[in-house]
């Protein structure tokens, strides 16, 4: 989910970086009233994520340009599928191109990378979170990537929910005066999570009235032992480390969720290319 006048003011500044003063090539080789059609592609197998977002690069450089989008965000497509078609001015087609590929493929990559995680757990009880470690300026559009690939998102930002960690624990005293500050505060349909790396602390959390108990790089036995502790009275998040062959073993505790920044750290860009319309 994102919101539209967020992502033009997104497009803006990337359509600047990338066109600067003007596209030389386009300006100087094309004539000015030149048309042309071309469709977007997938060259591979792929989730699609962004193509709005593509969609509305090219209307937001070019307001009369025909575009046509032919599959949606979270649908398969096989290779050779359209994802979009564009006619109008050729000039502004080319320009606009590179910036409506670069976000297609990227997003869509971070959608393939959660699928083949989602895949993994796929029987068990544990649900994908994503986390914050995204591309400055890119959290919104790689988090609805995320969900494009069947991931769910944890917190968006600082404002969308409490993570008490070890130094707000250090500064507070323990887990239970951290928790306690907190409550009094804190809206209340806001929910509170409280990291946690060894039992002790994790029976500590059960002590206060916390939502989410985090399990911090815990070997596996402790966090069979862990989700025995908690025993439904919270639901516990396995984090830390998490990659593709280890995630199933993790998922198999018992936990709830499991969150990991690799879906969209580690995620390569699929190949995704815009050729001339036949």
């Amino acid at each position: 989910m994102y919101d539209r006048f967020a992502v033009d003011r997104l497009i803006d500044l990337w359509l600047l970086e990338d066109v600067g003063y003007g596209d030389l090539t386009a300006q100087t080789m094309i004539d000015e009233d030149a048309a042309g059609a071309f469709v977007m592609n997938a060259r591979e197998n792929l989730i699609v994520a962004g193509i709005d977002v593509a969609l509305r690069v090219f209307q937001r450089y070019d307001s009369s340009l025909t575009v046509k989008k032919h599959l949606g965000d979270g649908a398969r497509a096989e290779k050779g599928a359209i994802l979009l078609s564009v006619s109008g001015n050729a000039r502004s087609l080319l320009t606009a191109e590179r910036t409506a590929l670069n976000i297609v493929q990227r997003m869509s990559g971070i959608a393939n990378e959660t699928a083949r995680y989602v895949k993994a757990i796929e029987g068990t009880k544990a649900r994908l979170l994503d986390s914050r470690k995204t591309t400055p300026g890119l959290r919104m559009l790689e988090k609805h990537a995320v969900a494009c690939g069947g991931g769910l998102n944890h917190r968006l930002g600082l404002d969308n929910g409490v993570m008490i960690k070890d130094n707000h624990i250090a500064v507070a005293g323990s887990i239970e005066a951290a928790v306690a500050r907190v409550r009094k505060t804190l809206p209340v349909l806001t929910k509170i999570e409280v990291e946690c790396d060894r039992l002790d602390q994790v029976a500590d959390a059960l002590k206060t009235d916390v939502d989410v108990i985090m399990l911090d790089n815990m070997p596996l036995e402790a966090m069979r032992e862990a989700v025995k502790m908690v025993n439904g009275k919270a639901k516990v998040e396995a984090s830390g480390g998490i990659r593709l062959e280890t995630i199933r073993p993790i998922a198999e505790t018992g936990v709830d969720y499991i969150s990991t920044s690799k879906i969209m750290q580690s995620a390569p860009a699929v190949d995704i290319g815009l050729d001339e319309a036949e």
